[in-house]
């Protein structure tokens, strides 16, 4: 089963439902079963498409190497089983990942010592998609990024927006959020990060979600039954969290998405139930933002199918 489970409450809400991160909860999160076809994934798509899935505006390379170190450092420290980085005199990093028995030597700060722009490069690490906003200009604005596991939007149309124009297309999020999220911003202090988790219900189980290649999966809503809507369903969680970068006050967005059919996750009554109240209560607007109108009503009839009793049994 997925690792989060966010349909705690009555009722859809507009809320941060922001939350610091717990002692033993990782920056990085390493998902074992799917870490090494990710970062495959990652990199063929990097490959068939670089300039649409990295992106930096000039004069970010100070952020870049910023976000390298605290990544490996903390990788290194949080899961020294999977991740080692050693120090040499000199002051290079020999970094070694040990899931994909890769080693690297580098320079923090020597471009001369990637092949790739340290975000691009340290993006290759992760599973996560990895976001910059400059924290010392009014709006947060984004100014880099590696996103390959998008759901439903691209660096091309984000780059160098605020964070209230990203989330433009939001229903009512300046209205109902906007202030407590810049607010949110202000407040973060280096070392201690945050994290939420965002959901959408979707028909496929790609990872990347483009735009461009919406008309890719449309088709997959055609054919959804009270009776196959369960297992044709995906949620799709993403695991954010926030990061004020200590030297330059940048701010690190990671965003971990993880997918899987919905029967597997509402296993028990209790679980349909809540997710059933949440899809039921979901405004319109915001329904057709996260593109629910199609599957939500075959979807609401799988949850709501009764479930047989624990006594019933089949006559011999």
């Amino acid at each position: 089963m997925l690792p989060y489970f966010p349909f705690e409450q009555d009722a859809y809400a507009m809320a941060l439902g922001v939350r610091a991160l717990r002692a033993g909860e990782t920056l990085i999160e390493i998902d074992a079963l799917h870490y090494e076809a990710e970062l495959a994934l990652k990199a063929s798509l990097l490959r068939e498409d670089l300039p649409s899935r990295f992106q930096a505006l000039p004069g970010t390379q100070p952020l870049q190497w910023e976000v390298l170190r605290l990544l490996l450092t903390r990788m290194a420290g949080e899961s020294p089983g999977h991740f080692t980085r050693l120090e040499g005199e000199d002051g290079r990093w020999h970094w070694r990942n040990g899931v994909l028995g890769t080693e690297e030597t580098l320079l923090p700060g020597d471009a001369d010592s990637l092949s790739l722009a340290p975000l691009d490069w340290v993006g290759r690490q992760v599973q996560e998609d990895l976001l910059v906003l400059d924290g010392t200009r009014e709006g947060f604005p984004l100014v880099a990024g590696q996103l390959c596991f998008p759901s439903g939007w691209s660096l091309d149309e984000k780059l160098g927006r605020s964070l209230l124009e990203v989330h433009a297309p939001v229903p009512r999020f300046a209205e109902q959020v906007g202030a407590a999220t810049l607010r949110l911003m202000d407040g973060l202090k280096p070392g201690r990060t945050v994290t939420r988790c965002n959901w959408a219900v979707t028909v496929t189980d790609r990872l990347c979600m483009e735009p461009r290649a919406r008309g890719e999966w449309l088709h997959l809503f055609e054919g959804l039954t009270p009776q196959n809507a369960g297992e044709r369903c995906f949620l799709r969680l993403e695991r954010q969290t926030l990061s004020r970068l200590p030297e330059s006050g940048a701010i690190l967005f990671t965003i971990h998405t993880y997918l899987a059919p919905v029967a597997g996750e509402v296993p028990t009554p209790e679980r349909r139930r809540q997710l059933a109240q949440v899809l039921r209560t979901v405004p319109d607007d915001m329904s057709g933002y996260k593109r629910l109108g199609p599957l939500r009503e075959p979807l609401l009839a799988w949850l709501e199918t009764p479930w047989p009793s624990k006594d019933s049994s089949e006559s011999p």
